[in-house]
């Protein structure tokens, strides 16, 4: 079955510009190479930590950025090549959600007319008419009719949020790209905003892309996820596999870190990583983890030196998986 969305790899480059005529002096590797794929109804996290590339990554599949290269394909037709009515068609397919809610509306617009934006632009009439639908969509996400009116510095976090996913639901995409949605958030409100889009997810069959660096909200929510290092997908697979039998070393620290509700709980397993993170304009040859991997110093010298290598196509982007793993597992805490 050919999925939904097809990332085949996608790069984002960007240049660095230095001097009074503003010349290029090499790149920043934002995102380089990521390759993934999304069913319809599927929900796909993206994860990793600040600065990896997850929300390029979310805004190139927007064509709000031009990759450099890379294939983004929804139901098999290539979006890079999309021009004017195309883009404006597929930009019905798929909406996004972004990060901040308070950003994402503008402050002058009713609640109401910022859910009606995406209708009136697409020009589409539904059936009953724009306002309808709009107090249909408040209804779904939570909102009473009385907001209508109301503009957002008079809603809290979570209620601006709601307003967000609505602006998004307006069109019926196929597939919703969400920022972070959540990350803004006080706990309690994020489990609301999760469930909601849950409810949404099963009433209409809307594929997501979950971009979060809460992996405890991706483990509840996604089906599939990816992890993400320095523009790179590190693991790929399932959730459970991902989440109950981590192989890539980055994976095991990351899910490491997860914080435990316990205070008493032992946290002897922890697994710290030591250095600062590689600049994306000069990242680490091969595997780019390598300078901040805690099994890489203990491997053999043969070894350590194939890590310098391309790093072999698959779901673990990892030279040596096993022995990386029992290196890893004798590395101090």
């Amino acid at each position: 079955m050919t999925p939904l969305l097809q990332v085949t790899d996608l790069t984002k480059h960007f240049p660095i510009r230095s001097g009074v005529f503003r010349s290029a002096g090499g790149v920043i590797k934002a995102v380089d190479g990521v390759s993934f794929s999304i069913d319809a109804g599927q929900t796909l996290g993206l994860v990793g930590e600040s600065g990896c590339g997850k929300s390029t990554t979310g805004r190139l599949l927007m064509r709000l950025l031009t990759a450099t290269s890379g294939s983004i394909r929804l139901d098999g037709q290539e979006i890079a090549e999309l021009r004017r009515s195309d883009l404006q068609e597929y930009r019905r397919r798929v909406q996004m959600v972004f990060q901040n809610p308070s950003s994402s509306l503008n402050p002058r617009q009713s609640v109401g007319s910022a859910i009606a934006a995406p209708l009136l632009a697409q020009r589409v009439t539904p059936t009953g008419g724009v306002k309808a639908r709009v107090r249909d969509l408040m209804d779904r996400v939570g909102l009473r009719p009385d907001h209508y009116n109301r503009f957002p510095h008079e809603f809290s976090g979570g209620q601006k949020q709601r307003v967000g996913i609505a602006r998004a639901l307006a069109l019926d995409p196929q597939l919703i790209i969400c920022d972070e949605p959540v990350s803004a958030l006080d706990v309690s409100v994020q489990a609301q905003v999760i469930n909601l889009l849950e409810d949404i997810q099963r009433d209409t069959g809307v594929a997501y892309l979950f971009v979060a660096h809460d992996l405890s909200v991706v483990k509840h929510f996604a089906d599939r996820v990816a992890v993400m290092y320095l523009g790179k997908i590190m693991e790929y697979g399932d959730s459970a596999g991902v989440f109950d039998a981590p192989k890539h070393p980055y994976t095991q620290a990351l899910l490491s870190a997860v914080p435990h509700p316990d205070p008493a709980a032992d946290r002897s397993g922890r697994i710290r990583l030591s250095g600062d993170l590689p600049s994306p304009a000069d990242p680490p040859r091969g595997c780019v983890f390598q300078s901040r991997c805690p099994a890489y110093p203990l491997l053999d010298p043969q070894r350590r030196q194939s890590c310098t290598d391309s790093v072999p196509s698959g779901d673990i982007a990892c030279h040596h998986t096993d022995s990386a793993g029992e290196a890893l597992a004798a590395a101090p805490r």
